[in-house]
This record gives C-alpha cells, structure tokens and sequence, in this order.
C-alpha cells in the first residue's frame, strides 16, 4: 500500500492556516460564525475537536482523509454516534460544527448540511434503556435501507416487527443480528443470532454469532419465530414490559 502524502501537500490551504482547526474557523468567519474549535497536536492539519454546550454530547471531531481530499465529522451523545459523515468540501462543515456545538436538534443539524449526515438515533439525554433500544432499531433500520442488501434490510424489518424482539438491544455483527436485554453490561447470554449471508438466499440461525449452526431457513418469517421460540422466559417478560417509542 502507498504511504500517504505529506498533508501539507494534499491539503495546502489547510496548511497555510497552520492547523485544520484555524482553516475552519476562517470558513466559519466568512460564513458569519464563530467556531471555538481546538487544535489536535499530534495531527494539527488532520484533526480538530469541538466542544458542545449540551453536557450528554461529546466532542464533536473533523479528521481529514490520508490519501484523498476529503473530511470526516462525527459527534457522539452518552456513547453512541449520532452524526457521522463525509465531504470534499470544507465550505460544508462549519454550519454542522457550529449546530453541533450550540445544542441544535438532530434534525436541525441534518438540514444544515449538504451531505448525508444523521445516523439515524435520536438522542436520549438521560441514557434510560427503554429510549436507548429504540434509538438502536431506529439506526438499524435505516442502516439497513442503505445497505444495498435487501435480504440484511428484510432481516431487519421483520425482527423490528415482532414485539417481543423489539423490546431488546440489537446488536449487529458481520450481517448477523443478536439480542440482549439491556444496552449496557451486564448483558443477558446469548439466544440467538441469525445471520444473513449474501447471495445464500437464506438466514441461518445459530445459539450465537460465529457459533455452530443450527437452522437454516428460507425466510424472514421463520427466523423471527425461531428467535422468539428460543427468548429464555425473563427477556419474554422485560420485553414485554418495554413501551415502544417512535419518533
């Protein structure tokens, strides 16, 4: 693999600035913002933070690509990644920073920018389980519809329909779906994981992910129900008890 460039010779305006972080707040200024973005040391030209005033999200972060020229931007919110997304155009990244940084809604902060940005999970402040779960479907969901796998995005779809799957923590790995009780540890042993290798035409079911097989099936349909048959009887009644929350 080719090293990668000197920065400086990939990204000479941000170098002329003396650190990506100077870059964006002089684009900030000629868009009429300021951005009290901080400067990465260790990577001054590829990496800047930016602080927001809502205590659950983190430091939101802009990292510069190695090999082409292009920025990434991501910000979390009590752990899990709420924005995450990419441009060739540093003119596009202040207006999200800056609704970043001064508390603005998702939905807000998507509007302000040009390129696909939200993930898909809606913020839960005060981290309860029940919100937390049904923010992971709804990233699922729409990490399925993009996935360009209609049997993953169909995988998904059923299991969000079912109630009692519903009502637990995702978790994907590899195109294979699992559950657990709640998101944090101590999770609940494994039941379940159905995965959906492409081009098999099937999903197969195993007790967990990377372990032996034990169904294959044809559909949707009949994995769900697999699933919900081998639901151990304590995560049937949490499940139960969890109110779904849409948004």
């Amino acid at each position: 693999m080719s090293s990668a460039p000197d920065p400086a010779v990939l990204y000479p305006d941000v170098a002329a600035h003396g650190s990506l972080a100077a870059a964006l707040q002089a684009v900030a200024a000629e868009q009429g913002m300021s951005l009290p973005l901080a400067v990465t040391p260790s990577d001054p030209l590829r990496h800047a933070t930016i602080t927001s005033v809502v205590p659950h999200r983190h430091s939101s972060y802009v990292t510069a690509r190695p090999h082409e020229r292009r920025w990434s931007v991501h910000g979390s919110s009590n752990g899990r990644r709420m924005i995450c997304g990419n441009t060739g155009d540093i003119h596009a990244l202040p207006s999200v920073l800056h609704a970043w940084a001064e508390g603005a809604g998702l939905d807000d902060i998507g509007q302000a920018a040009t390129f696909d940005l939200l993930t898909g999970r809606f913020e839960v402040p005060d981290n309860n389980p029940a919100d937390v779960i049904a923010s992971e479907w709804q990233w699922l969901l729409k990490d399925a519809a993009d996935a360009d796998w209609p049997q993953y995005q169909a995988l998904i779809e059923s299991a969000h329909a079912e109630p009692k799957l519903r009502g637990l923590y995702p978790s994907t790995s590899h195109w294979a779906l699992g559950f657990y009780n709640t998101p944090e540890p101590p999770f609940s042993p494994p039941f379940v994981s159905i995965d959906s290798p492409r081009g098999t035409g099937g999903y197969t079911i195993r007790e967990w992910g990377g372990g032996p097989a034990l169904h294959h099936v044809s559909t949707t349909a009949e994995a769900v129900a697999i699933a919900v048959d081998r639901m151990p009887a304590d995560l049937l009644r949490t499940s139960s008890d969890t109110p779904a929350r849409t948004t």
